[in-house]
């Protein structure tokens, strides 16, 4: 494992849900990020779920322990190349996993998921859990 990784939305969810696995990957780390777009579903699903105000301060908590990377210019360079790519070879992935990748790619950041479809883009390092 990496000292450095980002979190996708789903090892963001997981973590925060208690998964024991993915906290014992995190307290190997040495830098723990996740993308402004992962907090975006993150908070999605807290104002959506049975315990909003509970599950919305959980993600604050977690954000505020984390580094929460941007999208700037830099990272939409890195996506409109990688989307590319990914249509040439008739393999699109779904935007927002797309986004997540293209910040991960642009920090040279293992991406933590559990993605499939990830595999597809070429120099992403992937961690499963």
């Amino acid at each position: 494992m990496p000292g450095r990784a980002l979190l996708d939305t789903s090892a963001a969810a997981a973590f925060l849900r208690g998964d024991q696995q993915l906290s014992d990957i995190i307290a190997g780390l040495d830098e723990v990020f996740t993308s402004v777009v992962a907090v975006g579903e993150l908070l999605y699903g807290a104002r959506h779920s049975s315990n909003p105000a509970a599950n919305l301060e959980r993600v604050a908590s977690f954000v505020a322990a984390i580094v929460v990377l941007p999208c700037d210019e830099a990272t939409a360079g890195v996506y409109a190349r990688v989307k590319q790519d990914l249509r040439a070879k008739g393999r699109p992935i779904p935007d927002n996993d797309l986004w997540i990748a293209s910040a991960a790619m642009q920090h040279g950041l293992a991406l933590v998921n559990r993605d499939a479809h990830c595999d597809e883009i070429e120099g992403l390092e992937r961690e499963t859990w």
